[in-house]
């Protein structure tokens, strides 16, 4: 066996593994990494007590549920989670190991506004990265993610706030290549606002050409690494909202237009989409455009496979089980999805 491949200070053999087996079959991504705040919002409206140990008792019914693996590739923790442990005492991080699952890490640190544009944002979190890296990677991680966030609005997103966001993202993104971790990068264009399609696809494709302009020159391997775009949609206030496969036709055309054909993978971001409507996007996708895709496409849905199994739970014991076999459900059917092989009469 040679020597393992190292080009930029990153063995890039192990990237492209990594980026196979997270993208492999008709799985996806587990997105369970939300932020202390977010994670006590979504409990606060279910009833659920916004304690750490009523998050651990959540983040063990997900990653315990049974035979999650056969439709879940890898999951992206949030820092807490990583130290977690079962009832009885095993890290929730061996426990996925041994489902089959990938762990990852969400490793920026939210988002701040932007200093000179006080309606728009970006993220924190480069800071002592490296180290993080490899404290994570020790514990097994071995995918990341970064989330940028990208508003429309009147006047906006400005020209330096793409920017901005974007040498974040690719910043991060050789840092993680370097520390032998995928990298997710997420520059969602939020459904926020009374904004068009075409103004979504206008947004997302210069904001995703301009990122992957960034990442060249920084240097990253793109066969190692995964985009996390957001669907193109209309914002969720525009009065005129197109069919699914309109959706799926801007969405496809406009990655087809900004992404390098080498990149490794892209598995969406549900983006406030109900789990239904998310599904049948890619469903959609699948089904026009299979044979013009050049990278594999897949989902990396957070609330669109949680939120179901979480409104079940309520925090109480007795429902763990209902609760997990939604969640096994909503992850059958994201997969179908991929496969292009989802119906809404199958989905109820």
């Amino acid at each position: 066996m040679g020597a393992p491949v190292v080009v930029n200070n990153m063995n890039t053999e192990e990237l492209q593994q990594t980026t196979t087996a997270l993208m492999a079959g008709d799985k996806g991504l587990l997105a369970m990494d939300e932020s202390l705040p977010t994670c006590n919002k979504r409990f606060q409206e279910a009833g659920i007590p916004q304690t750490e140990e009523y998050r651990r008792k959540y983040r063990q019914l997900i990653v315990t549920t049974p035979n999650l693996g056969e439709y879940i590739s890898g999951a992206i923790l949030f820092d807490e989670t990583v130290y977690q442990s079962t009832d009885d005492q095993v890290l929730f991080m061996d426990v996925l190991h041994r489902a089959g699952i990938i762990p990852g890490i969400k490793v920026d640190e939210g988002t701040v506004e932007m200093p000179g544009h006080p309606k728009e944002k970006i993220t924190r979190g480069l800071d002592g990265l490296t180290e993080r890296l490899n404290n994570y990677y020790g514990l097994g991680a071995r995918f990341a993610k970064w989330r940028a966030v990208i508003t429309i609005g009147e006047g906006i997103p400005s020209d330096e706030n793409i920017a901005a966001n974007t040498k974040l993202l690719a910043r991060y993104a050789l840092l993680c290549q370097q520390a032998d971790i995928v990298p997710i990068v997420e520059p969602e264009v939020l459904m926020d606002g009374d904004h068009t399609i075409e103004r979504c696809y206008e947004v997302t494709e210069k904001t995703i050409k301009v990122l992957f302009t960034q990442l060249q020159a920084e240097g990253v391997y793109l066969p190692g690494l995964i985009l996390k775009p957001n669907m193109v949609i209309a914002g969720k206030d525009c009065p005129v909202q197109k069919s699914t496969d309109e959706v799926a036709t801007a969405t496809v055309n406009c990655l087809l237009a900004s992404v390098p054909p080498e990149v490794g993978g892209v598995a969406f971001l549900s983006g406030g989409q109900s789990p239904q409507e998310a599904a049948r996007h890619l469903h959609a996708m699948h089904v026009k455009f299979d044979d013009k895709l050049p990278w594999p496409l897949t989902f990396s849905f957070a609330r669109a496979l949680q939120q179901p199994a979480l409104e079940l739970w309520k925090g109480k014991d007795e429902n763990v089980k209902a609760a997990q076999d939604m969640l096994y459900f909503r992850a059958s059917m994201a997969s179908a999805a991929r496969a292009g092989q989802y119906s809404v009469d199958i989905d109820n």
